[in-house]
């Protein structure tokens, strides 16, 4: 009997279950190569990660207090710049290592070379090829959380008062950030040319940092009403307020299910967006 024929005789479900194993088969292949690459390339990940956080964290929070110009309490009650720090720049970690895991090499794979056939060849429909990037990339956020923590804590002059409320929380922000990086990385890597990555990539790193609640509770904006409107079209103000909550809850921060459903919206809809993406830029 043929293989045709013995697919023909097999009941749908059964016919659904031996096409997921090759399936994972392959995803897992792909997941395993990248860890190759990463680490081959484990050093430049770690300055990728580290240098910006580290440079921040050093100059604002050990050297100024050294030479006496530290930042004061916050409008939260004397707590220290270093802790206010320590969520906002995990979440900038986190962030960023998720969009440039997924965005510089696609730039790569997409430009003249056309890498990313590779990936093509790989019996996985290509919404999967797509999803496996952006699952990888969210394991490299969760590595560069694992890294920049313990530098956030350890270098402060100032005293860094953090506290687990929730891991639950903490778990499910990291995870649903890394995913909303990477597929927003995604969606620059396929509608950016390959060429001009690098310049956007500056214009997007800037803005959504400085906006993004990292050095500053949202709820501290008040002041300026028209800014505290403006930044909730950033993604990175869910993320900080969402470490915030779970690390320094003793600091103002936004509701936790306000978050929560922020983060799985802006992250279903950019995974519907960097899908068709990502699709149409191949197969075009």
């Amino acid at each position: 009997m043929t293989t045709g024929a013995r697919a023909a005789r097999m009941p749908a479900g059964a016919v659904q279950r031996a096409r997921r194993v090759p399936y994972a088969r392959a995803f897992y292949g792909l997941m395993v190569r990248d860890a190759r690459v990463l680490r081959r390339e484990f050093v430049a990940f770690l300055l990728r990660t580290v240098m910006n956080p580290l440079l921040f964290v050093f100059v604002f929070t050990y050297v100024m207090p050294k030479i006496g110009r530290g930042f004061g309490g916050t409008a939260a009650g004397g707590v220290s710049f270093a802790t206010v720090l320590v969520p906002g720049l995990i979440a900038v970690a986190v962030f960023f290592q998720g969009i440039a895991a997924v965005a510089l090499p696609l730039a790569t794979e997409l430009g003249g070379t056309r890498e990313i056939e590779d990936r093509l060849m790989a019996p996985l429909p290509i919404s999967l090829v797509a999803f496996e990037k952006v699952v990888f990339s969210a394991f490299q956020s969760l590595l560069a959380a694992l890294v920049v923590f313990p530098l956030l804590y350890l270098i402060p002059a100032e005293p860094v008062v953090v506290h687990i409320a929730s891991w639950p929380l903490l778990i499910v922000v990291v995870l649903l950030a890394g995913l909303l990086a990477g597929f927003l990385g995604l969606l620059l890597g396929t509608v950016v040319p390959p060429r001009q990555i690098g310049l956007i990539f500056s214009l997007v790193v800037v803005p959504i940092t400085f906006l993004g609640c990292v050095y500053y509770p949202w709820q501290e904006l008040s002041p300026i009403p028209w800014l505290k409107a403006f930044t909730l079209i950033n993604p990175l103000v869910y993320v900080s307020e969402g470490l915030r909550a779970a690390m320094t809850p003793e600091l103002p921060h936004m509701p936790v299910p306000a978050v929560l459903a922020a983060l799985v919206t802006i992250t279903a809809l950019l995974a519907w967006l960097s899908t068709r993406s990502f699709i149409r830029r191949v197969t075009g």
